[in-house]
């Protein structure tokens, strides 16, 4: 029991490092490591053990290995720190830190065209994830000609988990260790990268803004800093850095969204993984919504899910103080109506009590000043905190979750009729229609999955002019143990269905796909966002594969297995993993994916993938 409690809570302990805080390998082991490696636990080796050891044995382990749940949790560098004064060993290897001269484009190759574009999130303001067939240049029959162009790698990275954007023929993507570039589509130069010295992933957005020298094509996007950042998208140039959230453990993980001259940016955080801690008085995080002046930056509004700041509540049984309310973070981008100019959000459980009353919620909020209109909650008393999952719960609130956060984003549809529709699936397995011209009132749901802490809907649907398209988490979770590196249930979860946008009728049901024999850390769960083009929705799955859908019955019409080695263009050693998180872009008839998710069970990656037509 305790070894399994080491191996859930050593990632909680040491999350904020992949906020880019710098820790020696030293410390680091002592605050999280040694209390298993030098306590007998399991089947953890001892400390002569691990001196006896390569540092690359150490760093395999952290990478690839039975420790890889945990190993995400820190940055490239202190990986390496760890397996270094662990060994007593130097490696025999240094990690790069900026791209080698072969990777970045050769003078006058790496220029900045127009074209179509997928951008942001959702590829519009209504976050549909729709690509049309003028853009997307390709069709559902073309799809087996599709194979892989080039492949570019995240160097040190176990995670490819940030959405690609393609704009003026270029990608724009961050990376968990800081990293953004501007990758030529064409060939996979690098026209440019950035130092934003925290993860980012959040999907860059491209769109022009008016600054004091002009206007300018920028490159918007938010770090796990808190800070919403606004570069040249031509040259990597910073233009204006703000920090909307200063919580310890904030993290920018939707896509800021550019409209009207102002950017809207969401604020989530990890403390409910933080609050698992006995010692730690959980909780004081609340969501928000800031609007910058997107030439500027300037804070124009903020707003929180939550009214009042969290407060006192009491004490647990280890005499830690308690606070509450809090949570109620915003995963994703939000979507804008033109039509009552209002800005739409769906937001994630609470962390502590009380619970709020828009938690689990759709909101709408006035585009100008930030005043919520309305909101519709889903799923009332939803406290939750990673404790509600360990042997140690004495942090885990008293309702117990169960947390059915909204991660997937809202989508805005124009029906066949006229009226309109708002949407999303839910944690809980449900997919739910709201009446926008009604303040939320409820159209239809529909049941898709069994739904969990990792189950229903995870992070968003993709819709076309007749059907919502709905990807099936439902990852079950096996507690870690250090004689397996596998932590999800290959036989649960995964699955796509088609509803009808106007009244949820399930129009078809494709079957989850089971695991190939021998893979290891495998689900056949499909958490990953939906992308869909005409004729064909793209789901990615834990096991690695990127498959495409028919929208008229769920025929697999496309399967590509990510999960392998590559060369990649910019000479970082890169391999597949899990898809989950961000789902494919499509435009110009390229098709880009990262692939690579060591969370939940997930196979850990650091590859952008780029597809053409052959």
């Amino acid at each position: 029991m305790l070894r399994a409690f080491c191996a859930l809570l050593l990632p909680v302990l040491f999350c904020s490092l992949a906020a880019g805080q710098t820790e020696t390998g030293e410390s680091m082991y002592k605050a999280s490591c040694a209390q298993c490696h030098e306590a007998g636990i399991g089947r953890a080796p001892q400390r002569d053990t691990l001196r006896a050891m390569t540092p690359e044995r150490v760093l395999a382990a952290m990478e690839t290995g039975p420790m890889v749940t945990m190993g995400m949790r820190w940055p490239a560098d202190g990986r390496r720190a760890i397996a270094e004064f662990v060994t007593g060993k130097a490696l025999g290897s240094s990690l790069p830190t900026t791209p080698s001269a072969h990777a970045m484009c050769a003078a006058g190759s790496g220029g900045f065209t127009n074209s179509p574009s997928w951008n942001g999130w959702g590829n519009d303001t209504s976050n549909s994830r729709f690509q049309d067939a003028a853009a997307a240049r390709l069709t559902a029959a073309q799809l087996p000609r599709l194979k892989l162009k080039w492949a570019f790698g995240y160097p040190g990275e176990l995670n490819s988990n940030a959405q690609p954007t393609y704009a003026l023929g270029h990608v724009f993507v961050g990376s968990a260790g800081g990293k953004v570039y501007a990758i030529n589509a064409a060939n996979g130069c690098i026209s440019w990268f950035l130092d934003a010295g925290a993860g980012v992933r959040s999907a860059i957005t491209v769109g022009e803004i008016k600054t004091v020298n002009g206007p300018v094509n920028a490159a918007l996007f938010g770090d796990f800093k808190g800070y919403a950042w606004a570069v040249d998208a031509t040259t990597g140039k910073t233009i204006w850095k703000t920090q909307v959230e200063n919580f310890p453990a904030v993290r920018l993980t939707g896509s800021p969204l550019l409209y009207g001259g102002k950017l809207y940016v969401p604020a989530a955080s990890g403390e409910e993984g933080s609050g698992a801690l006995p010692g730690y008085e959980c909780c004081r995080f609340r969501g928000s919504i800031s609007a910058l002046d997107a030439a500027t930056g300037q804070k124009i509004w903020k707003t929180y899910t939550i009214d009042e700041a969290a407060k006192p509540t009491g004490k647990n049984k280890v005499g830690t103080q308690l606070w509450g309310p809090s949570g109620a973070p915003i995963w994703s981008s939000p979507a804008v109506d033109t039509k009552l100019h209002l800005l739409y959000v769906t937001t994630g459980d609470n962390y502590s009590e009380p619970s709020s009353p828009r938690s689990d919620s759709f909101m709408a909020l006035d585009l100008e000043t930030g005043k919520i209109v309305w909101s519709r909650q889903m799923t009332a008393n939803d406290a939750y905190t990673s404790a509600c999952r360990l042997p140690d719960r004495t942090n885990c609130p008293e309702a117990n979750g169960p947390d059915f956060d909204f991660g997937a984003s809202p989508i805005l549809v124009t029906l066949k009729n006229g009226k309109r529709a708002l949407l999303a699936g839910q944690k809980s397995g449900i997919v739910y229609a709201l009446d926008p011209d009604r303040e939320g009132e409820i159209l239809w749901q529909v049941r898709v999955g069994k739904g969990g802490t990792m189950g229903g809907v995870q992070w968003g649907s993709a819709a076309d002019q007749n059907n919502i398209y709905v990807a099936v988490s439902d990852i079950k979770r096996i507690m870690l143990d250090y004689s397996t590196s596998t932590d999800t249930d290959p036989s649960q979860g995964g699955g796509m269905v088609a509803l009808r946008l106007d009244n949820g009728e399930r129009m078809w049901s494709a079957a989850p796909i089971p695991c190939a024999a021998g893979r290891k850390r495998c689900s056949p769960a499909q958490s990953a966002a939906v992308t869909s083009i005409p004729g064909a929705a793209f789901s990615g799955s834990m096991d690695g594969h990127l498959r495409a859908y028919s929208t008229a019955n769920g025929k697999v019409l496309w399967d590509f297995d990510t999960m392998r080695e590559y060369k990649a263009v910019n000479g970082v050693a890169a391999h597949g993993g899990s898809l989950d998180g961000p789902g494919p872009i499509i435009v110009d008839r390229m098709l880009f994916v990262n692939s690579g998710y060591a969370a939940a069970g997930g196979t850990p990656g650091n590859v952008l993938l780029a597809f053409s037509i052959q």
